[in-house]
C-alpha cells in the first residue's frame, strides 16, 4: 500500500474565519465541500472541519486522515493486517474513504483521489 501524505484534522468553530489563516500558513488555496451537514475546508496538510456538535464530535475520534493511491488496497492490506474496518470505502466528493480501526485500537480514515 503506498501512503501519499497525512492531514491534520483541525474542528474549528466557524470555517470561514479559520480558513484565510490556515491558507497564508500554508500558502495554498483551501478545497471546500459539505460532507453529512460538516463543512470542511482542505488546504495544505490541514483539514478543517466545522458542524454540528454531534458530527464533530464523532470526527475527533479519527486521529489523523491518511492518502493513498488506492482506497481498495489499504482495505486488502489493513485487513490482512488485522485493522477493523469501520466503514466504507465509500464515495466521497473527491475519491473514496474508509475508516478503520488499528489493533491498537487508534482510528485513522484512508482516502484517495479514485472516483
Amino acid at each position: 500500500m503506498e501512503i501519499l501524505g497525512t492531514s491534520l484534522r483541525v474542528c474549528v468553530d466557524d470555517l470561514d474565519t479559520a480558513v484565510p489563516f490556515y491558507e497564508r500558513l500554508a500558502g495554498g488555496t483551501a478545497l471546500r465541500f459539505e460532507r453529512g451537514g460538516v463543512q470542511v475546508a482542505a488546504v495544505g496538510c490541514f483539514l478543517l472541519m466545522s458542524g454540528p456538535e454531534p458530527q464533530l464530535e464523532l470526527l475527533r475520534k479519527v486521529a489523523a486522515t491518511i492518502a493513498v493511491a488506492d482506497v481498495d488496497e489499504a482495505h486488502r492490506v489493513l485487513t490482512e493486517l488485522g485493522a477493523h474496518i469501520v466503514a466504507g470505502p465509500i464515495p466521497t466528493p473527491v475519491g473514496r474513504n474508509l475508516i478503520a480501526m488499528h489493533p491498537d485500537g487508534t482510528v485513522y480514515e484512508y482516502v484517495d483521489r479514485r472516483g
